[in-house]
């Protein structure tokens, strides 16, 4: 789905946050398994609203970016705090757009905001991942945009990317995106914004994937977990529900975990009751709180208010029912400064089975710059007017039939074995493919044509900046493995390839290809993943 989620925070801080007009909002920062405000350590609970329309066309990646409407902001705050609203969540944002208008209104209204760092045209593709150049700074670009603001409570790497058992090897792509996301907010001397991942609820991957992202080196793994779950409908209950056993399997999860979305509404109208167990005094030292699924009303039904052809919000039915049993809870709650987390311990790897098929060998760090040294390091490279949407039949041809050794372009996630250029973009692959064709036919005349797709063109000596990193990446054949951090950062930058979509091809048990378009059907609405 778009995604459903609520942020809610412990009565005290909540009277608190309504206090506060012109400041910036106090920054929230992990602890253990739990959030916090940074100054004065109150415990912060998510009482959150996914806010965002779904896409108007999801081929061509088009959407509204809320973060960025300010006469939308305007019409919806006020309502957004009469629910009790204490966090947003969008799902994607035009790092081009001036979000300095609504982003302020939010502050002013005590509203922290969770993004998600993908958008429908570039984000990790659950059939055919990828971790490349163009998502890197994508991300990036996500990042530089939000992160000056201190509202923003935190950014998602993917949302239900593996989301059953047959498309689990997408996860290693999903988590190296964790890594390198972290890495660069360290880097460009961020404050400590967390990193997570939002999950579906599958019952046979829920649990591996939970271990998954929380193992192996800190540095790779989540700073929070987020569970999109739809098991409590109508007047349920914490046995019924299975949210004791979700509770139970999350108790000693090592960094905060919370509903990402929540709201099934195969009962309707929704009466929340779910919200009194979530706030609870059984989940609440467990779940950090959650995010209702959503707050526009669409064909899916799932809306608390409906925005007329006019512009007017009109509140329905589920929006009272959800103000009336988020005015209830009142999370107990304990001060940072007296909270020693005991459940330190990073979960254990799952061992790969019939379920499960992603390799903690992650793929490499995007790096623009050694891309770039590659492509004019080659001999034969692909002609100007290759476009993205070309390259599966390239790829196709030289990879495929033409059994041309591509090992250093291709990226698998069940074998952890990754080609150094596996994370450039789809035409600086096929530029070097076609290099690697071109080689094995011993630069014959002819073999650098690709019916016009390709041209010859004099190798660039490795000089400069370019030598290490080519020496690191074993030359332009890609078979060593580079260790230096990119220098690009995402500022500034937009999707650059918005509305293609690439063919993904399959040699072997291995996929090439760029799978650019991110939304699925999931459940009851769009999946951005």
């Amino acid at each position: 789905m778009w995604a459903r989620s609520l942020t809610s925070a412990a009565l005290i801080a909540s009277s608190l946050l309504s206090t506060v007009s012109a400041a910036d909002l106090d920054p929230i920062v992990t602890k253990g398994s739990k959030f916090f405000f940074k100054s004065n350590g109150t415990q912060f609970f998510i009482k959150g609203v996914a806010y965002q329309s779904s896409p108007t066309n999801s081929t061509s990646g088009t959407f509204v970016d809320p973060l960025s409407d300010e006469a939308g902001c305007k019409r919806d705050i006020p309502l957004l705090q009469e629910l009790g609203t204490n966090t947003i969540r969008v799902y994607a944002i035009n790092t081009t757009s001036d979000h300095s208008a609504c982003m302020k209104m939010l502050n002013d209204a005590g509203i922290y905001v969770v993004s998600d760092l993908s958008e429908p045209t570039l984000s990790i593709n659950r059939n055919s991942p990828e971790w490349d150049d163009r998502l890197y700074a994508r991300y990036t670009s996500v990042v530089d945009t939000l992160a000056p603001y201190s509202n923003v409570l935190g950014f998602f790497a993917g949302n239900e990317v593996s989301n059953e058992a047959n498309n689990t090897n997408a996860s290693p792509f999903v988590k190296a995106a964790v890594r390198d996301m972290k890495a660069y907010i360290k880097k460009r001397n961020y404050r400590a914004i967390p990193v997570g991942y939002a999950t579906n609820d599958d019952q046979q991957i829920r649990s591996e994937l939970a271990d998954y992202f929380d193992c192996g080196n800190s540095t790779d793994s989540v700073d929070f977990w987020g569970y999109n779950i739809y098991s409590w409908c109508g007047k349920s209950s914490y046995t019924e529900s299975g949210y004791d056993q979700r509770t139970k399997e999350f108790q000693n999860y090592n960094v905060p975990s919370f509903f990402a979305e929540y709201g099934c509404n195969v009962v309707q109208p929704r009466i929340f009751t779910e919200v009194e167990a979530l706030y609870g005094p059984q989940m609440s030292p467990v779940f950090s709180g959650g995010i209702v699924y959503m707050y526009h009303q669409e064909a899916n039904d799932y809306g608390l208010v409906e925005i007329g052809s006019d512009g007017t919000a009109t509140k329905l039915t589920d929006f009272n029912n959800l103000k009336s049993e988020l005015a209830k809870v009142t999370p107990s709650s304990v001060q940072s400064n007296s909270y020693t987390p005991t459940n330190t311990a990073a979960r254990s790897c799952p061992t790969a089975d019939s379920n499960w098929s992603a390799s903690t060998v992650l793929p490499p760090t995007p790096n623009k710059d050694l891309c770039s040294c590659m492509v004019s390091a080659l001999s034969c490279v692909a002609a100007t007017k290759v476009q993205e949407k070309d390259t599966g039949d390239l790829f196709n041809y030289i990879c495929g039939e033409s059994k041309t050794d591509c090992s250093g372009i291709t990226a698998n996630g069940t074998t952890g074995e990754y080609g150094a250029y596996s994370m450039c973009s789809p035409l600086e692959r096929v530029s070097w493919a076609m290099n690697a064709y071109y080689t094995k036919q011993k630069k014959a005349s002819d073999a650098c044509d690709f019916s016009g797709n390709g041209k010859t063109q004099t190798a660039a000596a490795a000089t400069g900046t370019c030598q290490p990193l080519l020496a690191e990446a074993g030359g332009t054949a890609g078979t060593g493995t580079v260790t230096s951090s990119p220098n690009s950062s995402g500022t500034g930058t937009k999707g650059a390839a918005a509305g293609l979509s690439v063919p993904a091809f399959q040699v072997g048990a291995v996929k090439i290809g760029a799978g650019l378009l991110a939304a699925a059907l999931g459940g009851a609405a769009l999946v951005f993943v």
